[in-house]
Formats: structure tokens, sequence, C-alpha cells
């Protein structure tokens, strides 16, 4: 695939995408379009790339965003509901948005599409998420265009909101941090950087019906994954186990004041629920370096041009 080929990103400025846009400008792809209903965050992206084309509309609606598919090479779809307290939110952003991008690329005749999909949908967690996510995907697989799936894990790195990120942010404001039971939840967690790269190199090989589950390389535990964030950040924070059920009942309480929790007690339940995802050697598929964990997090919260840029929610 040539550089300089137009390639669409809709749901583009979120964690994925943002990152994905350092990533294909420091690769020398020079035409890309993002599409995104986020106020806040497009602008963010606006503001750190002048020359990427960035639409704020809503993918469920009919727009100019429809227009900007056209002669395009490719679609990394990345639009995604992944925490709310309303189905409503889920259906309308991982099903009904996924529906019109489908469309427009048939109407189009886009080539091909990356479609981000999840770990979640081979999780035993059952939720509007993981619900909304297994559907999407098999809209996908039923297309008729040419695609690949990309299943990450547990994603962290520049410009994370959630997650990790708001994890840190947390962290550096309270002396105390709690966490739930004994800690040791094994987590994949796996580095956008490395992500982004996995998802360039598709652009350029396009593998067809091929689905991919992408962990992180290295297994980690909760508890350690936070002992790290303090650690490269040198913060002098408590950390304190609690009860898991007490940790329920904050997180529940605290849902019922926030429209959009950082963290609802539906993932608390993901975050114990003993997931263990398939490891495949993508640093070979791939052709790409697998970042160490201690590495990642250093560059996700030190050593970035990008490392004190925050999303919103």
């Amino acid at each position: 695939m040539e550089k300089n080929k137009k390639i669409v990103l809709p749901g583009g400025a979120g964690l994925v995408g943002q990152n994905l846009v350092v990533e294909l400008k420091k690769l020398g792809y020079t035409n890309i379009v993002v599409i995104d209903k986020h106020t806040a965050n497009i602008n963010i992206l606006r503001r750190l790339h002048p020359e990427v084309i960035c639409i704020e509309e809503d993918l469920v609606n009919d727009g100019q965003w429809q227009l900007h598919m056209k002669d395009a090479a490719a679609i990394v779809m990345l639009q995604a509901q992944i925490g709310s307290k309303s189905s409503a939110d889920f259906v309308a952003n991982n099903i009904n948005s996924t529906q019109m991008v489908l469309d427009a690329a048939k109407k189009y005749s886009i080539p091909y599409i990356v479609h981000i999909s999840s770990s979640v949908v081979e999780s035993v967690a059952d939720d509007d998420y993981t619900d909304t996510k297994k559907r999407q995907e098999e809209m996908v697989k039923l297309s008729g265009i040419k695609h690949c799936v990309l299943r990450p894990t547990l994603m962290f790195g520049l410009f994370d909101r959630k997650h990790l990120g708001w994890l840190s942010r947390f962290m550096k404001r309270i002396p105390i941090f709690p966490i739930p039971g004994h800690g040791r939840y094994m987590r994949q967690p796996l580095y956008v950087g490395d992500f982004c790269r996995i998802i360039e190199n598709c652009l350029q090989t396009q593998p067809d019906g091929q689905i991919y589950n992408i962990s992180g390389r290295e297994q980690v535990d909760y508890i350690d994954i936070i002992r790290e964030i303090k650690k490269v950040q040198n913060l002098h924070t408590w950390i304190v186990k609690i009860p898991y059920s007490l940790f329920w009942v904050l997180i529940a309480t605290y849902g019922l004041f926030s429209r959009n929790p950082p963290f609802t007690t539906s993932q608390l339940e993901a975050l114990t629920a003993k997931d263990e995802f398939e490891l495949i050697p993508w640093w070979e598929i791939f052709d790409t370096r697998a970042t160490p964990f201690a590495e990642a997090i250093k560059e996700t919260f030190c050593d970035s041009e990008y490392s004190n840029v925050v999303l919103e929610f």
C-alpha cells in the first residue's frame, strides 16, 4: 500500500487512534482522515497534527463524514463504547456505528478494513461491552469486504485516559491507593505503541479473513502494574489491599454520582475473572518489536513528548 493513499480512522481520537496517527506519520503516511464525535479529544488531535483531516461527527448519523470515505484505500475501524451505565450507548456506538461505516465502505468500494475488536470476545465476562463487541466483529466478518480482525487485550500507553492512565493520575492525587483483595489478578497488558505497529503491518500486507489475538507478551499481576507505575513516577502513595466486597461497594457508590465512571463494577468483575488469553508470536508474525513492560511504562509516563497529553473521558 502506497503511503500517500487515504486511510480513514473512524473513532480515531481515542487511545489507539491518537497513537496510530503518531506512528503512521513517523512511518511516512501523508493522507490520514480521523472521524470522531468527541469534541475535546479531536481538538487535541487537531492541535498536535494540523495536517491530519479531522471530522467531528457522530458515526451513527448521516453526515459529511461519509463523503470523506470516498477514494479511501483502507479503514482502520476503531470506534467503540468501552464503558457506560447505559446499554443503549453500547448498541449505538458498537453496533449502529459499525453498520453505518460498513455501508459507506460498500458504497465507495473501499478495498480493505482492519477491524479492532477485543480479547473480550473470548472472555468469560458477560456484559454489554462483551456482547456488543462480539456482534460488531460478526458484522465485519459478514460484510463481504476484505478484512482482518485484531483482538487486543487491555492496552496502555500514551494518551491513556482510562485504564492505567487514570490509575496513574488517581495515584498522584491521593496518599493511599486501594487494591481489591490480594491484587494477584494476572493481566496481559499490551503496549499500544506495539499494537499500532501491528496495525500498520496489516495495512501493508492486508491479510484476508484472518483473526489475530494480540496479548501483551508479559504476564503481570494487577498489583505489580500499580507498583511499576508508582516506581517510574517516583510517587510516595501507600498501596493498601482492601476486601474485594468493600472495593466493589466503593466503585458502585462512585458510579451513582458519575455519568461516565472511569472504572465500573463490571470492569472490576472482569479484572478478577481469571481470563488467560492466547499468546501468539505477533512480534514475528508482524515483524515488530515487543517492548518490555517496564520500558513501555517508563515511556508512557515519563519519556515521550506526549506523556503529559491527557484525553477526556
